[in-house]
């Protein structure tokens, strides 16, 4: 059961609002790619850095859902971030209330919506769901949909199935995704093949064998990154012009 929380919507927003340095800004805005036909346009920040955000977030992640969906619909790229790292926080440590913190994840994709969002609360939440539903065919409902940022949150999410020695899922959607035509999710299919990688390199080896080719030269330099430079100059000639 969520315990009670004596604070308040308002407070959480004013103790965030408190945290913003308006002269980061203009950086996060470019560095989110918020200019007219990028993909995170239209997106507003109040230059709150993650750590001031993560610190505040931590106390409200006890208020009612219907508080925490006001936070992930605002405008505000740190409010929609705030929102998700203390459902990350209720996830952790409100075990009676996790297949609703899914439920409502899932529900609200449309809001998670930039690539940091994406990568601070999946592997939480829905990478942590997995584990302990490994026959959910989630994964994969997810790395079909439409939707960029659906596809991207089925990729990362197999970050805490490789740390847990569980490679197949990632494997399976590294693959369904090499022809995705968008950098960010040739870096997040790259990254969490490094990620494999690091732990059997065997595993990644068989990859390329089978891929490298054919992967988008991002991914591939995402992939081999960890591997030593004779590997890495190995790899990149066989990718096809």
């Amino acid at each position: 059961m969520t315990p009670e929380s004596p604070l308040t919507l308002h407070d959480w927003q004013q103790s965030l609002r408190g945290a913003a340095r308006p002269e980061k800004i203009a950086i996060l805005s470019s560095f989110f790619k918020c200019g007219k036909g990028e993909y995170g346009e239209g997106d507003q920040f109040l230059g709150i850095v993650v750590p001031d955000n993560r610190a505040i977030s931590a106390k409200y992640y006890a208020l009612p859902l219907d508080h925490i969906a006001e936070m992930l619909h605002s405008p505000y790229h740190e409010f929609r971030l705030a929102a998700l790292l203390a459902l990350v926080r209720r996830y952790e440590r409100c075990r009676d209330d996790r297949q609703a913190i899914v439920d409502f994840y899932l529900q609200n994709t449309a809001y998670i919506n930039n690539w940091d969002l994406v990568d601070l609360s999946c592997p939480k939440i829905i990478g942590a769901h997995i584990i302990s539903h490994p026959e959910s065919t989630l994964l994969t409902r997810l790395s079909q949909s439409t939707s960029m940022w659906e596809q991207r949150i089925a990729i990362v999410s197999t970050l805490t199935l490789i740390r847990a020695g569980i490679f197949e899922p990632t494997i399976a959607i590294a693959e369904s995704l090499l022809s995705h035509p968008h950098d960010l999710i040739h870096k997040a299919t790259g990254w969490m093949l490094r990620e494999m990688g690091k732990r059997s390199e065997q595993h990644l080896t068989e990859f390329l064998t089978r891929h490298a080719a054919a992967m988008p030269r991002t991914a591939l330099r995402y992939a081999i990154e960890r591997l030593s430079p004779e590997q890495r100059k190995h790899w990149l000639a066989t990718k096809r012009k």
